[in-house]
This record gives structure tokens, C-alpha cells and sequence, in this order.
């Protein structure tokens, strides 16, 4: 026999569905709300080699600007990252306060490089984090590119390198349901199409990496068809949403490395109802070319000394003969 539902019950239904709504709109009303609480910044001239000072100049200002409310509102860890972006010598392309910030920094001389590696950052990386992660500054966009560029010059006297830490959108959080899709992803590889398309109208004949760690590895692989880069190397990848590394759609050289300790080996590769990013890159059916990443761990790709960051610079300044391999 089936119980009838009585009025009450239903209405106590109706009732506690308005209240979540409620709910949801003033969670996300407060969030808004911490948003702005950071100004937007103001319009950067168009992106070439005569305006480059220009907007380093500009988003120095805009950082100022941000550290003052940041210590305002007692951010503090906002505060301290921004203060560290102040240090003499650091250049921004871009730079973005609201929500978990954007930053675009450039390690290195732009304009007359011959090669560019653009460093694209996985989850859980914010303004917060672009330099410093617990006592592992390698394993942040700013510490990363900063240890890449170093790497390549001990290899070469004048490497003619310059690395760009890259976090020209916003990453997923580690434990959120983002992470297993390719939506933040997405957005993301707009914006490093623009990147790369800026970089060629500054420098035509400069030689472009794509450095992808983890999360990272799935905007490179939804930015790369019809975009003009020579190498794409995923490390730490979940998978770039494909099941095959011709599928990419690039006529770009695709590398990937996994250290033995990187936990990501343990994640399921595999791409349901568009969940997961699909075949594993270092597995051989993907057929990427596979360089030796040493005994680390997902975050020590970039630690000074690695196994893993010689290759890396090595990919970087083209020099692909003397890049270990698995």
C-alpha cells in the first residue's frame, strides 16, 4: 500500500528547499561581497615590445595598491605575498587582486629572448601561493620559473631563455569537484591562447615551451589545437582530456615525466561523462616522449638539484638529445 503524502510533510519540503536557496544566495553574496572587496585594475595598453615598461610599471602600482588592502582587511597572507611581489627587479605582464588573483610574471628579458617557457600552474595555486608553498618556493609558479631560468644557466653561459610563471586564470581547489573537470580548464585556455598569440606579435621568432604541472597539463591540452608552440611537456598530469597525444591536435613536440613518489599515479586515468582527462601521458599508448623525472614527489619537478628540472630546461632551451628519458 502506498503511504499518501500529507500537506505538512510537503510543505515542510517546500520549506526547507527555500531555506537552502536562501542559504546559497547569501553564501554566495558574501563571496561576491570579498571579491570586490579588492579594486579592479585599471586598462593596460596593448601588449608590445614599445609598452612592456609601461605595464610593468602599471601593475606595480596595482600591486601597491592590493598590498594596502590586504592590510587593511588583515589578509595577511595576501599581504605578504603582494609585499614579496614589490621586491626591486620583479616585472608583471598582468596582474589581477579580486577572487584568488592573476598574475602573469616575467623571469627574464622578454623582448630579446629567443626562447619563452611559459610555466602553467595546477590546482590550489592563488596570489597567495605564487611564491611560497610551506618551504617548497620550486613548487610555486614565481619560485618555479625563478629556479627553471637559473637551471638553464648553468647549462648555457647566455641561454637567450625567458620564463613566464603563469596564473592567467583560476585554478580549482584540491578538494573540490572542479579538479576532476575540465570546466576551470577551459577558461583557462582562452586565456593562454591570448598569451601565446601576445607573445608572437612582441617576439615572432622566439621559440615557445609549454611547462604544464598537474592541473595545469589539462588547460595546456585544451589550449594547444591551432596554437603556434614547439614544445608541450605535461609533468604530474592527470591526463589532457584525450587518449592520445596526436589527438591533441598539435603539431608541437608532446613530452611528459611523472616522478616515482608523485602520488598522481595512484588517480584513476580515465574520461566518463566528462569526468577524469583520459588516457595517463607517460603511459606508452598515449605516445608522448617520456624524460626521466627522478625519485620526486608532485610537487619537487622544479627543485634545484632534480633530475626532473635539468630535463625541463633542457626541453626549454631545445637542446631535446641530451633530455634523459624514462
Amino acid at each position: 500500500m502506498v503511504t499518501p503524502r500529507l500537506p505538512h510533510v510537503r510543505g515542510l519540503g517546500r520549506c526547507l528547499a527555500a531555506v537552502a536557496v536562501i542559504i546559497a544566495v547569501w553564501v554566495t553574496t558574501l563571496g561576491a561581497g570579498r571579491v570586490n572587496v579588492y579594486a579592479k585594475p585599471g586598462a593596460l595598453p596593448a601588449l608590445s615590445v614599445s609598452t612592456i615598461a609601461a605595464r610593468y610599471k602599471a601593475n606595480r602600482r596595482a600591486i601597491a595598491q592590493a598590498l594596502k588592502t590586504a592590510r587593511r582587511i588583515q589578509d595577511y597572507d595576501r599581504a605578504h605575498a603582494l609585499s614579496r611581489f614589490l621586491t626591486p627587479g620583479r616585472d608583471f605582464l598582468s596582474f589581477d587582486p579580486r577572487g584568488t588573483g592573476r598574475a602573469v610574471e616575467v623571469v627574464g628579458d622578454l623582448a630579446r629572448a629567443k626562447r619563452v617557457a611559459i610555466l602553467v600552474p595546477g590546482a590550489d595555486t592563488t596570489l597567495s601561493t605564487f611564491d611560497a608553498r610551506g618551504h617548497q618556493p620550486y613548487s610555486t609558479p614565481g619560485g618555479g620559473a625563478r629556479a627553471l631560468l637559473q637551471q638553464a644557466r648553468r647549462l648555457a653561459r647566455d641561454p637567450k631563455l625567458a620564463v613566464i610563471a603563469w596564473l592567467g586564470y583560476s585554478p580549482p581547489t584540491v578538494t573540490s569537484a572542479g579538479v576532476i573537470t575540465d570546466l576551470r580548464a577551459d577558461a583557462g585556455a582562452t586565456q593562454l591562447r591570448r598569451l601565446v598569440d601576445d607573445l608572437h606579435d612582441i617576439n615572432p621568432a622566439a621559440r615557445t615551451t609549454l611547462l604544464c604541472h598537474s592541473y595545469g597539463s589539462v588547460v595546456c591540452g585544451e589550449a594547444v589545437k591551432s596554437l603556434s608552440v614547439n614544445d608541450i611537456v605535461a609533468f604530474g598530469s592527470p591526463g589532457m582530456s584525450t587518449s592520445t597525444a596526436s589527438d591533441l591536435g598539435t603539431h608541437a613536440r608532446i613530452w611528459a615525466g611523472r616522478g616515482a613518489r608523485d602520488w598522481m599515479q595512484f588517480v584513476p586515468h580515465v574520461r566518463v561523462f566528462g569526468l577524469g582527462f583520459g588516457t595517463d601521458p607517460v603511459s606508452p599508448s598515449f605516445g608522448a616522449r617520456v624524460f626521466a623525472a627522478g625519485p620526486g614527489g608532485h610537487s619537487d619537478y622544479l627543485r634545484p638539484g632534480s633530475v626532473s628540472l635539468r630535463n625541463l630546461a633542457l626541453i626549454a632551451l631545445g637542446r631535446d638529445p641530451q633530455v634523459s628519458l624514462a
